[in-house]
């Protein structure tokens, strides 16, 4: 009689695969593997500490990043708000510059009553008054209105091409309105016999400069912007007569329909334009004496 197996009955073939996978924890397949590794590769704890080891790395440069952000935010903050300090001081400034320029006007009108009244006293007085009032009058220092013509210069439009988001490219030169181009209109209103000129309500005077300074067109330093509207004062027909017969505005009127500049004229019945800037006081002087009438005695020794 054969003696029944140690541990109790005869065991299923359940419990003996059971018994199987607990003895073999490990596959057959990787347990060769790992007899085959060469020596020197990194342990189960070696990979743990370099995979803790990026983690960690990742933290610091999370951290790094955060850090970077909150100066960059701080920084922008910054100068928004120094942007902001000084458009608030130029706002000041601006109010406080006209509020000069208003009780400027207001003496400057009760200089020329009181003037006016201690000059018209006399002859020679109102000679000079005379005198005075065709030089203000030359020197653009009083406002004038009347008919004219109505020029309009402007840049070209936008290429239908661009990219409205990100930009089409450098734009062309040959499609912005230029210094140059107002000198060459107010010349030409001149020539025709302008009797006065404005470009967007900037009077021009004698003295008066047209020039371009980076991305803006200043007359008597002061800058004025696209469209540029050119007003002039004189007889409509002769003045528009005279105006287009130029070859520069010919050539000014070719230009812009080549490259789509907006050059546009209209005559006006009535115009109104301000007085120009006072002009800087460059040199003074006494006027001199009249000369004396010729002596009739007879000169010494006759």
């Amino acid at each position: 009689m054969t003696a029944p197996p140690v541990g109790g009955g005869p065991r299923s073939l359940g419990a003996s695969l059971l018994d199987d996978v607990l003895a073999e924890t490990l596959d057959p397949a990787y347990e060769q593997a790992a007899r085959s590794r060469p020596p020197g590769s990194p342990t189960g704890a070696q990979r743990w500490r370099g995979r803790a080891l990026v983690a960690l790395t990742m933290v610091v440069a999370g951290v790094l990043a955060t850090v970077t952000y909150d100066q960059a935010a701080a920084r922008v903050q910054g100068r928004q708000e120094i942007r902001q300090a000084l458009v608030d001081d130029i706002q000041v400034e601006s109010e406080a510059n006209d509020a000069l320029t208003t009780e400027l006007e207001e003496l400057r009108a009760e200089v020329t009553v009181t003037r006016d009244e201690l000059l018209a006293n006399s002859t020679s007085g109102q000679r000079a008054l005379d005198a005075l009032e065709r030089a203000v009058v030359g020197a653009a220092a009083v406002p004038v209105s009347g008919p004219g013509l109505l020029i309009t210069l402007a840049n070209a439009g936008p290429d239908a091409d661009d990219d409205p988001v990100g930009g089409g490219g450098e734009a062309d030169a040959r499609g912005r309105v230029r210094d140059g181009d107002l000198q060459l209109v107010v010349n030409a209103l001149w020539a025709a016999g302008a009797e006065a000129v404005s470009i967007n309500g900037q009077r021009l005077g004698p003295t008066s400069a047209i020039r371009f300074a980076g991305e803006a067109v200043l007359v008597d330093f002061r800058p004025v912007t696209n469209p540029y509207r050119i007003r002039a004062i004189g007889d409509p027909e002769s003045l528009s007569g005279a105006f287009l017969a130029s070859p520069e505005v010919r050539a000014l009127a070719d230009v812009s329909a080549a490259f789509g500049l907006r050059f546009e004229f209209a005559k006006e019945d009535e115009l109104t334009l301000p007085a120009a800037g006072t002009p800087e006081l460059r040199y003074a002087g006494p006027v001199p004496d009249e000369d004396p009438a010729p002596s009739t005695d007879p000169a010494p020794g006759d």
